[in-house]
């Protein structure tokens, strides 16, 4: 999929939600889409374990984990697990972990840094529900873009 936020933005600016600029790419994928699936989680990622053992079929899983810069919500391990089930990225309002090894994985991830610490495992958090960061409100089944230049949302799809 060739995705360019940028030449998405002239042709659909008027149905499109912008996201802030606020991420770092750290997937070895930089251009990613796909109909989003949401967690709202904060320093648990106990439901992104879950989430990424399913099948993606080309989706973007978008965490909201409240901003949190204390601990990373997604390591090597379920960005693999990610990519092993057909997960097209991962956007993160938080922080993921083990980035060299996530640059070499066909994986978009997005994230708003690195820490080394991981999350504790309480069971905790919600999935399949709407969340709002970066000045974008994101729901399952919506579309997301994102490469080089940003993140952003769209009711329907509209890069084949």
């Amino acid at each position: 999929m060739d995705i360019r936020t940028a030449d998405l933005c002239d042709q659909f600016s008027d149905e499109l939600e912008i996201c802030e600029p606020l991420f770092g790419d750290f997937g070895g994928q930089l251009q990613f889409g796909g109909p989003i699936a949401t967690i709202k989680c904060f320093e648990d990622n106990s439901l992104v374990r879950e989430l990424t053992a399913e099948a993606g079929n080309g989706r973007v899983l978008v965490i909201d984990a409240g901003g949190s810069m204390r601990r990373a919500v997604v390591g090597d391990m379920l960005a693999k697990k990610a990519v092993d089930n057909g997960w097209a990225g991962i956007v993160v309002y938080g922080c993921i972990r083990d980035s060299a090894a996530m640059a070499d994985m066909p994986i978009g991830v997005k994230a708003l840094g690195t820490h080394p610490l991981k999350t504790d495992k309480r069971g905790e958090g919600q999935r399949d529900l709407v969340v709002r960061f970066g000045g974008v409100t994101f729901r399952p089944g919506d579309w997301l873009y994102a490469d080089e230049d940003g993140v952003i949302v769209a009711r329907r799809p509209l890069v084949k």
